[in-house]
């Protein structure tokens, strides 16, 4: 099932988008359902949130975490109940 979406947009911003879709072979419908899916997946960052502005030492600290994540390193196990997550804590 489709549904529509209506918007509104500034004419020479819609045009130029047009006419650039079209010089690329593709509707122009087609571009903004590729955009929307892109979003949706995660693929598409509007970057409209401000990027946070570490000092040195807490930047080393998150990259150091991303990158013990990325690798699976000091990453606490699942649980299946929270009486299993306080034990694990306990130990």
């Amino acid at each position: 099932m489709t549904t529509q979406v209506i918007f509104k947009i500034d004419k020479k911003l819609k045009d130029k988008a047009m006419a650039k879709a079209q010089h690329q072979g593709i509707a122009f419908a087609s571009i903004l359902k590729l955009a929307t899916k892109a979003f949706v997946d995660g693929d598409l960052s509007l970057g409209l949130i401000g990027s946070e502005k570490f000092n040195v030492a807490t930047g080393r600290d998150i990259a150091n975490a991303q990158n013990d994540i990325s690798q699976g390193k000091n990453l606490s196990p699942s649980f299946r109940s929270a009486k299993e997550a306080i034990n694990f804590l306990k130990k």
